[in-house]
């Protein structure tokens, strides 16, 4: 496919002047033609770094060892630009830092285009942006922040150390931290006051003669802002520009799907198949169920019902966790007759269901358990329902006193309150696994319930033969492209299929 602008044989200068630094603010859209595959693959990668970036970001202190640790391995794992200097050389096997500052310029404008569709997708597209932005300005040498600044025509003036010596006195009294050795070790930018109001706010900056002498280790904030500015008004252009897009039936099936995407283990697989015994599911829940399945499955056993949204989110989940149909069809049935339904009405109006949930009916799909950001996305419950994300969906009063409920403590259940509040659902959803299973850090980023399961059985010592398998799984799933979604016209399919589950379940 092309991107839009000019042809290609024009491209190999500019592209290499677009590239000779590490970090860009995306001015300009890439110009050369790449195929659907290498789209969908850089899209993924940088899904899976901007997730990462949120996930360190709440568990660590921005900024704080731990915090760049953290996110260099990410970046070095998923080949993003790292190095200062561009080339060609690679290491034996590896990727060039052309290839990976292509691959970074690139999957921004592709992620532009599926996080710009509403304003909750905005807004976590530009927050994540920006942490990254920050974490790489930070990375950068003086002489290459200086690079960056004028590449881009932010021309911040350094202050000569002639002028910091005159003004040494007012430099350390007007700026946060500074000693008269700092002042003399470290940059400072003669920036126009009106770039830099948030710091003159707060009383950061030296003021003089409309100039604000900003210290170098807060000219990340004149920069932020800047970027901020420019990636809102890109994407508000882009979401204008969007119907032109999504009439391309090769990349709209791409886009929907990458805005609410799952970049994890492929559930579907039933390597489990056979190993949980329906005695077992009472306690699994209290003791193994994410908050949303405990939800559901407490609601089944009192009201021997659950709607269909319920149904279809927990009977995949009891699916992904290894029931047979054998075993599913007896499950329901026998909480289903406790109710106001009889065994003659559930095998004419519910087994064909279950059993089309297993691929046993209909397109005979293996369907795929609901992923954390599926659960939080779509089909929002309305009354009568206990399907969703009890993070995202319940009351935060009502919250509370499930938390309660179920032992956690008071501050642990003000840490989960708090993650909500700031809408970071999965991990108030990890923070409560760590709470319930007295860990201090679980150790992954949790993106879907069957993940919960399975690291919850294997820390409670009931998951090693499920352990061996999920991670011979994993690596069968090693390329990001299968990993999220087998193809776009599977894809396509996979929705159609889905919508045609959903229409079995309709029936209340």
């Amino acid at each position: 496919m092309q991107f839009p602008g000019r042809r290609k044989k024009v491209i190999g200068s500019s592209q290499n002047d677009l590239y000779d630094h590490c970090l860009q603010f995306y001015g300009q859209p890439p110009l050369e033609n790449i195929s659907l595959t290498e789209f969908e693959t850089f899209a993924v990668e940088r899904l899976k770094l901007l997730k990462s970036v949120e996930n360190i970001g709440v568990s660590y202190v921005k900024n704080s060892e731990q915090y760049v640790k953290k996110l260099d391995a990410e970046f070095s794992s998923l080949n993003f630009p790292l190095r200062t200097e561009l080339g060609d050389r690679r290491v034996q096997g590896g990727t060039s830092e052309y290839e990976k500052r292509r691959k970074d310029h690139i999957s921004h404008f592709i992620l532009r285009l599926a996080y710009c569709q509403t304003e909750d997708l905005r807004r976590w597209f530009i927050q994540q942006e920006m942490d990254l932005f920050r974490y790489r300005f930070g990375e950068l040498t003086s002489k290459h922040k200086t690079d960056f600044l004028h590449k881009n025509n932010l021309k911040y003036e350094t202050v000569s150390a002639e002028e910091k010596k005159s003004l040494k006195d007012k430099l350390i009294t007007s700026s946060y931290g500074l000693s008269g050795i700092t002042v003399e070790e470290y940059d400072f930018y003669k920036v126009p006051f009106q770039d830099a109001l948030d710091l003159v706010r707060t009383r950061k900056v030296y003021l003089l003669a409309g100039n604000a002498y900003i210290p170098h280790h807060e000219i990340v904030t004149i920069v932020l802002n800047d970027f901020r500015t420019r990636l809102s008004k890109a994407l508000a252009m882009t979401a204008r520009s969007l119907p032109a897009v999504q009439s391309d039936e090769r990349l709209q099936p791409l886009l929907s799907h990458l805005s609410h995407a799952y970049v994890g283990q492929d559930y579907s697989i039933q390597k489990n198949m056979g190993k949980i015994s329906l005695e077992q599911i009472d306690a699994l829940s209290g003791k193994s169920f994410p908050l949303c399945m405990r939800h559901l499955h407490k609601a089944l056993r009192e009201n021997h019902h659950l709607r269909h949204g319920g149904r279809m989110q927990y009977g995949l989940f009891l699916k992904g966790i290894g029931l047979t149909l054998d075993q599913a069809l007896q499950f329901w049935r026998s909480e289903f007759v406790k109710g106001k339904v009889d065994a003659d009405k559930f095998d004419k109006a519910y087994a064909y269901s279950v059993r089309h949930m297993f691929g046993k009916e209909g397109k005979r799909t293996d369907y795929t358990p609901y992923s954390c950001m599926k659960v939080i996305l779509s089909n929002p419950p309305s009354q009568g329902d206990y399907h969703g994300c009890p993070f995202r969906h319940s009351d935060p009063e009502l919250l509370k006193q499930k938390l309660q409920n179920y032992k956690v403590s008071p501050s642990g259940i003000n840490q989960i309150l708090e993650l909500v509040k700031g809408m970071h659902y999965q991990l108030a959803c990890q923070k409560y696994f760590e709470l319930t299973h007295n860990v201090e850090d679980a150790g992954f980023s949790l993106n879907h319930p069957n993940q919960y399961f399975t690291e919850s059985q294997k820390l409670l010592g009931g998951g090693l033969e499920i352990k061996k398998e999920v991670d011979m799984s994993q690596r069968s799933q090693e390329n990001p492209a299968n990993m999220t979604r087998p193809s776009q016209a599977n894809s396509k399919q996979a929705h159609e299929e889905m919508g045609d589950l959903d229409s079995f379940f309709q029936d209340e």
